[in-house]
């Protein structure tokens, strides 16, 4: 048998854990399916999954096999699309993650805008701040804000944001203000997601751990204990720009402020870019950071 026969049936017999809805899917038999499946574990010298009269299950075998077969589809698909999307309008699903805050303020408005202008497009697009898996989750696409790091995956820059130390002026007036970091001993700070605080002194970053008055891994919360006087945040740009306009909030330890980070848009390190991602892309490079001209990387984020 050719080495890829039964990939595709497999892949959609254990998404939809059923032959018959599979085979719906593909536009194959029921008994086709079942014969290329079979042929697949007699290749391998596998099972692959649990058959019964009423469902449809994933031996250990099999939930082993499962990401790399979706990887291969996914590829298949991107290889046709590339082709069919030459020289069409974007047009198609696009899956795409994003952080929850940063999604719903900035990239959820930009995608209905990206949906009138393309609508021959269609978006999956799910809010979470967990490190979903990009391959395993048929993602095209993951919003991801903080630092590079695994060659795992591409990284395309769509902007920058910046980091403040903050509180309010009630709680300057009562604690001060602190003049430089080792001054944040004698403060009540706050933790986020990552623990550490970082800053720049006499160019080299330097790492902070502040003890945690208040540790919680929302940034809203956290910027609500802040203007109500209870210690001091370090909270990106979006969270806090309101704030210290309006003098709710004031930022301390500017000179010591580490460098702007990246907000990406990360996507698997093999898998060709494909029109109507390239075109999503480049929709928000332009409407996030005005002229930035996204270079790519390879890299995984760090929240």
């Amino acid at each position: 048998m050719k080495p890829w026969q039964g990939i595709s049936e497999f892949a959609a017999v254990a998404e939809q854990q059923s032959f018959t809805a599979a085979a719906r899917q593909l536009r194959l038999s029921v008994a086709q399916v079942s014969r290329n499946i079979a042929a697949l574990e007699h290749r391998l010298q596998m099972q692959l999954l649990y058959r019964s009269t009423r469902s449809v299950s994933l031996t250990e075998e099999g939930k082993l096999y499962l990401p790399h077969c979706q990887h291969l589809v996914a590829s298949l698909r991107d290889a046709d699309q590339a082709i069919q999307q030459r020289t069409q309008q974007p047009q198609g699903l696009i899956r795409i993650t994003a952080p929850v805050y940063y999604g719903e303020r900035f990239i959820a408005p930009l995608l209905n805008d990206f949906l009138h202008i393309y609508p021959e497009c269609r978006l999956d697009f799910q809010l979470t701040n967990e490190q979903v898996d990009l391959i395993e989750g048929s993602y095209d696409v993951a919003i991801r804000l903080g630092q590079l790091g695994n060659p795992r995956l591409r990284a395309r820059k769509l902007g920058s944001r910046r980091h403040f130390v903050v509180g309010s002026p009630a709680y300057f007036e009562e604690f001060g203000r602190p003049q430089d970091i080792n001054a944040l001993d004698a403060h009540r700070c706050f933790t986020g997601t990552v623990r550490q605080w970082r800053f720049q002194v006499e160019g080299k970053l330097e790492t902070v751990r502040p003890e945690s008055y208040l540790h919680c891994n929302n940034g809203l919360a956290l910027r609500d204990a802040a203007m109500k006087g209870l210690g001091l945040a370090m909270l990106p740009d979006y969270y806090v720009t309101d704030s210290l306009a309006n003098g709710q909030l004031e930022e301390v330890l500017a000179d010591y402020r580490q460098p702007d980070d990246g907000i990406w848009a990360l996507y698997p390190e093999n898998r060709q870019v494909i029109p109507k991602v390239r075109v999503l892309l480049d929709y928000l490079s332009g409407n996030l950071s005005g002229n930035l001209s996204g270079k790519f990387n390879t890299g995984e984020i760090e929240n």
